[in-house]
């Protein structure tokens, strides 16, 4: 399967949080009530105009597109925002569509929005698939655990860190 990748646009902000919304349903349907899915289908309006200035960057904002030109996977990147940051880079989110799980787009994604070198994310704890696709990716848990806000029904997360010698194979 062959994607197209380019840099998010303010443009975008309605495509992206379609998009978002689609895929946090296919994978976080077994982690959230029906009640967030409703809650969050219901804000998109006001998620998309929060969402145009965050695009509004030369930082990362990276969308995939599909042969069909359907945006099928988002990434975004920037400095970490933790005053403990163990990196200085921060994967904030990354996501596709379910369709596209095994075709290498999300490696893609990732290399586009950090590349291969030292960065530092947040996953949810539940989230098995998620977390043997950052291991593969050379990310690993530090022990700094988290959790969501009340909004997301405080779901746990971990942070998982890809350190410069896991990055660089040593």
């Amino acid at each position: 399967m062959d994607f197209l990748l380019r840099q998010a646009t303010p443009e975008d902000a309605e495509a992206v949080v379609l998009m978002q919304t689609l895929a946090h349903e296919e994978c976080y349907r077994h982690l959230l009530s029906p009640g967030f899915f409703e809650r969050r289908r219901a804000g998109i309006p006001e998620r998309v105009e929060r969402r145009r200035p965050f695009l509004d960057t030369r930082e990362p904002r990276i969308l995939a597109f599909d042969a069909d030109n359907r945006l099928v996977g988002y990434a975004d990147a920037g400095p970490g925002r933790e005053d403990d940051a163990p990196e200085a880079l921060e994967l904030y989110a990354i996501y596709t569509l379910r369709h596209t799980y095994g075709t290498g787009l999300g490696a893609a994604l990732v290399g586009a929005a950090v590349g291969s070198g030292p960065a530092y994310l947040w996953v949810l704890e539940d989230n098995p698939r998620a977390l043997a696709f950052y291991r593969k990716q050379g990310f690993q848990p530090d022990g700094k655990r988290n959790t969501l806000p009340p909004e997301w029904e405080a779901l746990p997360e971990l942070r998982l860190v890809r350190r410069a010698e896991e990055a660089t194979g040593s």
